[in-house]
């Protein structure tokens, strides 16, 4: 006897954003490249659904939310995830895009993050590695799997403890650039990024309005002079 097949797993998203009414703030331009500071609350590029049409990408290309020109050839060389503000790298035209791309790829560029999670981290600096797996049963959500995942490493330093309630400041440097990553990886050691919706405790989602991850710093090279180039941007928690 021929045992039927089984239907395809389908994955759906029904996620629809909500309006964000937040600009896009640009920290730098020059004629290769724009540094920019995106608002939490924005996708940083448009969704397959047509209600999530806003983003990064779209507002950028068609001059939109406060911007005062359009950049017809910007191309994002990486995201930030939707509750994630901060430092993104935009190329603005396919040289620099190419070089941009390059570099994400070989892992040249490094990122720092800033991020409130809950409790009290005991170690001042630490590593997190922790293989990361798609989780094809909770799309979109990502699991830590030590057989199928991928190398995932995280380290931080502690910048500040809170109290009342017991929070900690921290400063990430992902090492490899995973989806979720450090979203998922402070889950997994008991401290949860406060605001999270994916990866929480019973408390910490509640205990922000938004997701409190912010892409402070990236160091890379210019696309265009090759020289070392530092873009910063204040962090708005």
């Amino acid at each position: 006897m021929v045992e039927p097949l089984s239907a395809p797993h389908t994955i759906v998203d029904n996620f629809i954003a909500p309006k964000c009414h937040e600009a896009i703030k640009i920290l730098y331009q020059d004629d290769a490249i724009l540094i920019i500071n995106k608002p939490s609350g924005l996708l940083s590029l448009s969704g397959k659904n047509p209600l999530n049409w806003d983003s990064v990408h779209y507002r950028l290309v068609n001059g939109q939310k406060g911007l005062t020109a359009a950049f017809p050839e910007a191309k994002l060389p990486h995201r930030l995830d939707f509750g994630t503000s901060g430092i993104m790298i935009v190329g603005l035209n396919a040289s620099a895009s190419k070089h941009l791309n390059k570099q994400f790829q070989s892992r040249a560029i490094q990122k720092r993050y800033l991020a409130m999670l809950e409790g009290s981290v005991t170690t001042l600096q630490g590593e997190i590695n922790l293989p990361i797996a798609k989780d094809k049963e909770r799309f979109p959500l990502v699991k830590i799997c030590k057989t199928t995942g991928k190398e995932a490493i995280s380290k931080y330093t502690v910048l500040k403890r809170l109290l009342k309630p017991e929070r900690t400041f921290v400063q990430f440097t992902p090492i490899t650039g995973r989806t979720h990553q450090l979203r998922i990886h402070s889950d997994a050691i008991g401290h949860p990024i406060l605001g999270c919706d994916l990866y929480k405790s019973k408390r910490s989602e509640q205990m922000a309005e938004r997701l409190l991850l912010h892409a402070s710093d990236v160091f890379f090279d210019h696309p265009i002079t090759g020289l070392p180039f530092h873009a910063k941007c204040p962090c708005p928690f």
